[in-house]
């Protein structure tokens, strides 16, 4: 175990001197995504509910429960922040290039990563609501704990904790919550009031007006032809 802080030390100083052999655009562009990359899950989970609007009751509590299990993944990490009072490395480790963004101040610790445990959170929480989306947001993820690292403000330690912490609280939160909320999802849409359907949408409301759910075009063109004149014998 005495060797775990002195490999993170390591790791860190070597990350740290390679942000600092990139050009200076990467380095931007580095910053950028460390401070505003988990807007695009926002966006994720904005486009995932509207996306469900007309989905199955328990396809809108999985696109619901996406940011609430999020919020439960950096609820947890700010816990454990509170718990392990860990200096931030731009401070901390000796002989390591400066960091490539302000070293935040003291008693904001650093263990775990706030930033890496609400991206792991989202990746998983957004999979589990979107199939096929993880190919997107675990990379994302990923990424977005690797720049804490890059911009110097993060142990590696701390990120792989917060990922993997994020993700497993999320997954639970989802797990547990699910048919609680697809019950509310299923009162909700038996509501009469008209703003509380918008939010939840209504399964198959894609049909059009004067067509019921389920009926295609040939079906609504079948129902306006015309009968045919009886035909005469001779």
């Amino acid at each position: 175990m005495d060797n775990l802080p002195r490999l993170s030390d390591g790791l860190y100083r070597d990350i740290s001197t390679f942000a600092h052999s990139t050009p200076h655009w990467f380095q931007q562009l580095a910053e950028v995504w460390t401070e505003l990359g988990l807007l695009l899950f926002g966006v994720l989970f904005v486009a995932g509910w509207w996306r469900m609007r007309r989905g199955s009751p328990d396809a809108m509590a999985l696109a619901l429960l996406a940011p609430l299990a999020t919020a439960f993944g950096y609820v947890m990490s700010e816990a454990l922040k509170s718990l392990v009072d860990e200096e931030r490395p731009c401070r901390a480790v000796a002989g390591a290039p400066v960091s490539l963004v302000a070293c935040p101040p003291h008693g904001d610790w650093s263990f775990p990563s706030n930033h890496s445990a609400i991206a792991g959170a989202a990746a998983i929480a957004l999979a589990l609501s979107w199939r096929g989306i993880v190919w997107l947001t675990v990379p994302m993820a990923l990424l977005m704990a690797f720049s804490r690292v890059f911009v110097g403000v993060h142990y590696p330690h701390d990120v792989t904790v917060g990922l993997l912490a994020g993700g497993l609280v999320a997954f639970v939160v989802v797990r547990a919550a699910r048919r609680p909320v697809r019950a509310l999802v299923e009162t909700a849409r038996s509501s009469g009031s008209g703003a509380v359907v918008w939010c939840v949408g209504r399964e198959g409301a894609s049909a059009g007006p004067g067509r019921t759910a389920g009926q295609g075009p040939a079906h609504a063109a079948a129902g306006r032809r015309k009968p045919s004149a009886p035909s005469v014998r001779d």
